[in-house]
């Protein structure tokens, strides 16, 4: 059973930064497009970015040139680096696989961007 773990979420004010982590474990991680997805309070849930085995990135563009995605695929993980954070970014933050496997949806990780 594919299990995915996201860490690195919390308080920040407008302008700062955030590094999030998702552990994937029980998959051959390197063969799939993996993206980090949000909800923020009273919205769907919705793709933030992806990235693909190769390598290949997308973003929304809401955070295009803000936030970078990267996998390390030596160790199953995929990050979402944040920066330059708006009130606007918060929400709870999911990683899943690309296009998302409703069984993988973990707890997620909280962004609140707030002075």
């Amino acid at each position: 059973q594919v299990q995915l773990v996201e860490s690195g979420g919390g308080l920040v004010q407008p302008g700062g930064s955030l590094s999030l982590s998702c552990a994937v474990s029980g998959s051959i991680f390197s063969i799939y497009a993996m993206g980090w997805y949000r909800r923020a309070p009273g919205k769907q849930r919705e793709l933030v970015s992806f990235i693909t085995s190769g390598g290949t990135t997308n973003y929304a563009d809401s955070v295009k040139g803000r936030f970078t995605i990267s996998r390390d695929n030596a160790k199953n993980a995929v990050y979402l680096q944040m920066n330059s954070l708006k009130p606007e970014d918060t929400a709870v933050y999911y990683c899943n696989f690309y296009p998302p496997r409703f069984e993988s949806w973990g707890q997620g990780t909280q962004v609140t961007v707030s002075s």
